[in-house]
């Protein structure tokens, strides 16, 4: 996606180190505003159809003066009854600062490279928030690829 070759980085940086990290959530800002341009919702939960993919649900965790919490993920029915959220992302956005930050992550994961992205690497923190914001990252490249959008989104009532 050449959306985001719109960064200017005002450093040099690698991949896995923390001002890369920062150009990484600057990236997922504006990906995400492909989806929704506004960053406003009047519902705290929308659903977005593409003929090209599942439903994508986006759902308002908590509302506060310059950060916003969502839960962004796909809703699949298992055979016992139950559903599964996978890819479950919960998202922090700066509206302020103009950032997205992948904060948590589901732990069962249907796909065996989310499994392998979400698993891999050392323990440590950074590397762990470079694991979980790169999915977000490339999901949503996918996500707009495939015609979504939570603006043309509808409410779940």
């Amino acid at each position: 996606m050449l959306v985001d070759g719109l960064i200017v980085p005002q450093c040099i940086y690698r991949p896995g180190t923390f001002t890369g990290l920062m150009t990484l959530y600057e990236s997922n800002y504006i990906k995400l505003g492909l989806l929704t341009p506004t960053y406003e919702w009047a519902n705290d939960v929308l659903v977005s159809s593409s003929a090209r993919d599942n439903d994508l649900y986006a759902e308002i965790v908590k509302r506060e003066p310059y950060t916003t919490t969502i839960r962004l993920t796909y809703w699949f029915q298992e055979a016992d009854g139950g559903s599964l959220a996978d890819p479950d992302l919960v998202l922090r956005i700066y509206r302020d600062a103009r950032l997205v930050e992948a904060v948590t992550s589901g732990e069962a994961h249907r796909h065996a490279k989310l499994r392998e992205l979400a698993g891999s690497g050392s323990s440590a923190e950074l590397d762990r928030r470079w694991r979980l914001n790169m999915i977000l990252n490339k999901w949503l490249d996918y996500l707009f690829e495939v015609g979504h959008s939570l603006n043309g989104g509808h409410a779940l009532s």
